[in-house]
């Protein structure tokens, strides 16, 4: 069973808001050491953010509303041995698998959390 704490997204919220997203690949644009990696979607950092490779939050950007979170992607690179967390702001469903082709077409495990959608108010409760 799969559980994640709602406030989860809360803080994760809060960190997109309170952050510049930099893109410093374009959609369409070349990794800057293999250039038969091509994203298929704007993809960069949260400045002022660290991950665990010391460098800032991965984000890929969608079509939406960039400053929302659609869901966390956590990948694992056997090359470098590393697992990341990747942010996902303002994708659609085909955008994220978009993003998965793409990771599957380098090879990397990957997972996905998808936001779940707010709860509805049920009447005489405190939902």
């Amino acid at each position: 069973m799969t559980s994640v704490d709602l406030d989860l997204w809360s803080h994760l919220g809060r960190l997109v808001a309170d952050h510049r997203v930099v893109i410093d690949r374009p959609a369409g644009s070349t990794h800057p050491e293999h250039d038969w990696i091509v994203y298929p979607l704007d993809y960069g950092e949260l400045h002022g953010t660290v991950s665990a490779d010391g460098d800032g939050l991965d984000v890929w950007l969608g079509s939406g509303d960039r400053s929302e979170l659609s869901a966390v992607g956590v990948t694992f690179d056997p090359y470098k041995r590393d697992v990341e967390v990747k942010l996902l702001l303002g994708c659609t469903p085909d955008e994220v698998e978009r993003i998965s082709r793409f990771w599957n077409d380098h090879e990397m495990a990957h997972a996905f959390l998808d936001r779940p959608a707010p709860r509805a108010a049920t009447a005489g409760t405190n939902a």
